[in-house]
């Protein structure tokens, strides 16, 4: 009755290919709302800007697609964007039309979904930001600055197979190599010790006898 959903994403082969923007809604203990914009690298997996707003508007928009744009160069790169009225209005047209990226909507005019950065809001949300009482935007900022720049530069992605998000986006060489020989490495540790460790209540000659039981149970 109904069609299979796909099971791997939206997937691109370089940095700068495909971006996703997005925002979300954080409701502070006051009842206050805030709106967090947040650009995210589909590549790397990289947030490159985002920014707290007390209403939406399309002027915050444009403010991270701006502060983004330094990631960018002179290279063109295709904009995911939903169709809310904070992506789709005319000052967001008029900043797109000056500049090196192509919008297309999610869902519209394309059938891929916009669901890269929406996974991200989920772990901004739960594991770090729901930790904390949020009542002020003044106090959500830092705690926002502090989960990017660990999702960027020190958090590992299994994706890449332990490599974080930055080293992705700067396309950083020997970073995968080195990371699968020590894991590799650590295996090989970990099964050593696992099979020194002893409960110190048996002795050998009893551990031996045992050994002699089960190998006769087992013939």
């Amino acid at each position: 009755m109904y069609p299979a959903k796909p099971k791997t994403g939206l997937r691109t082969t370089r940095p700068n290919e495909r971006w996703h923007i997005d925002l979300t809604v954080i409701r502070l203990t006051s009842g206050a709302k805030v709106y967090l914009h947040a650009v995210i690298n589909n590549f790397s997996r990289k947030i490159l800007a985002w920014e707290l707003a007390e209403r939406v508007a399309g002027k915050t928009t444009t403010a991270v697609l701006q502060s983004a744009a330094k990631f960018l160069g002179k290279t063109e790169v295709t904009l995911m964007a939903d169709s809310g009225v904070e992506n789709v209005n005319r000052i967001v047209d008029d900043f797109l039309d000056g500049s090196e990226s192509k919008r297309v909507l999610a869902q519209v005019e394309i059938s891929e979904s916009n669901s890269m950065i929406e996974a991200f809001w989920r772990s901004l949300r739960h594991p770090w930001l729901y930790l904390h009482e949020l009542d002020s935007i003044e106090k959500l900022e830092p705690l926002v600055d502090f989960y990017v720049k660990q999702h960027n530069a020190v958090m590992p992605h299994a994706a890449f197979a332990g490599q974080t998000p930055d080293e992705m986006f700067f396309e950083v060489d020997g970073v995968g190599e080195g990371l699968a020989e020590r894991r590799r490495e650590a295996r090989k540790r970990r099964v050593t010790i696992n099979r020194s460790k002893s409960c110190g209540v048996c002795t050998d000659d009893e551990l031996s006898s045992d050994s002699k039981v089960v190998a006769t149970a087992k013939a």
